[in-house]
Order: structure tokens, then sequence, then C-alpha cells
């Protein structure tokens, strides 16, 4: 059973290179990405990931700081 795992970062650059990387690895399975944090707790409460990978400065929610 692969590690479900949720991207969250607000370039989209990145997002995808970080979701190419991440499916060499059979082990691995990318479920969602998120463009801000409102959206990653969305995502995060909707498809329950094993990992969140995230920026933690993005728009609408920093989730650094920011209360939830």
């Amino acid at each position: 059973m692969p590690i479900r795992i949720l991207i969250a970062d607000d370039h989209g650059i990145v997002r995808q290179g970080l979701r190419m990387y991440l499916q060499l690895d059979p082990g691995l399975e990318v479920v969602g990405e998120a463009s801000n944090g409102k959206e990653a707790l969305d995502l995060a409460g909707k498809l329950r990931p094993d990992i969140i990978l995230m920026d933690i400065l993005m728009p609408v929610m920093k989730l650094l700081g920011d209360p939830l």
C-alpha cells in the first residue's frame, strides 16, 4: 500500500516538480495538490493523506501563525 501524499504550495512549478519527483517511487502516491492554505486544509480533511508536503507561507492562510 503506497504512502499517500498531499502537496501544498502556491507555486505551480514547485508542485509540478515535487509531483514528478515523487511519482518516480512506486511506494508513493500523490493524492492531491493545493495552491493555498485553506485549500490544503480542505483537501487534507477530504483526502486523508498520510503525509502533507507544504509551504508554510501561502496565500489565504499561511499555516504558520494563523489561528485555525
